[in-house]
């Protein structure tokens, strides 16, 4: 079929998109089932949260700011939005300054995601997330002393010929043996704890935080949990200072994308 013609009017002169026109990049704080309650916590720059819906998964986002810097106030802003989705049910929690160019984009993610992201959801629900903390406790050097023969001979030949370089290495193997043992009661800290949990993850340490690891709970689950963290606090606490975090998004515990697919 032949469109009909007609007479074009006067070109008007060339001009730069209408910004305003342009689609909104937006901010996603994380993936839930669909049918929750928008959260009515104010997102990231303050702006207002919504709900995008599709496959039966719905995103909770908000438009992104202009400028988006990890300040104290969007940083907690972020995280009361997730708290007020899982307060609801399991949620994916996106970590912070995650963007989406426009919303078509997104819900086409959504579509074509939408078996793994209710895989990773079943995974997580009626879960929380708890990260436990150890860092080496220094005071404890005199009972090690004691304890280890060498570190003993070596304290005692540096007290009968003291000097620079032999004091030098009595602390450097002091140190060592501290660390040692505290990455020794680390182990058992995470021995105790994991069969506890669902999954456990460990995390990044160092010479002073000897212990990082990140435990999925059946929510009925925590204060068992934290029972037996306190309990092993008593009874390592001149090698090992512990700390708990949360219950936090279950972060450590889920993969919003599928994995890219591997051979022919």
């Amino acid at each position: 079929m032949t469109a009909p013609t007609t007479t074009a009017p006067e070109a008007a002169p060339a001009s730069a998109p209408d910004a305003a026109a342009a689609p909104k990049a937006l901010y996603v704080y994380g993936i839930a089932p669909a049918g929750i309650r928008a959260p009515r916590s104010r997102g990231v720059d303050g702006a207002p949260v919504r709900l995008l819906t599709e496959a039966g998964l719905c995103a909770a986002v908000s438009a992104a700011p202009p400028r988006l810097r990890p300040r104290r106030r969007d940083l907690l802003a972020h995280q009361a939005v997730l708290d007020e989705l899982a307060a609801q049910g399991p949620v994916l929690p996106m970590r912070f300054a995650v963007l989406s160019p426009r919303t078509d984009t997104l819900l086409a993610q959504l579509r074509t995601d939408a078996t793994h992201l209710a895989q990773q959801l079943d995974g997580v629900r009626g879960c929380v997330e708890l990260n436990v903390k150890g860092t080496v406790v220094p005071g404890h050097f005199a009972d090690l002393v004691r304890r280890d023969d060498k570190l003993r001979t070596l304290a005692l030949r540096t007290r009968r010929r003291p000097d620079y370089e032999a004091n030098v290495r009595l602390g450097e193997a002091i140190a060592l043996g501290v660390r040692r043992e505290a990455r020794r009661a680390a182990r058992e800290v995470v021995d105790l704890l994991a069969p506890l949990a669902v999954r456990t993850v460990q995390g990044a340490t160092d010479d002073e935080q000897v212990l990082s690891a990140s435990f999925l709970l059946r929510s009925a689950d925590e204060t068992r949990f934290r029972e037996a963290v306190a309990e092993r606090a008593r009874a390592c606490g001149d090698r090992l200072a512990l700390s708990v975090t949360g219950p936090l998004p279950c972060y450590s515990f889920v993969d919003p994308r599928p994995a890219a697919p591997t051979g022919r």
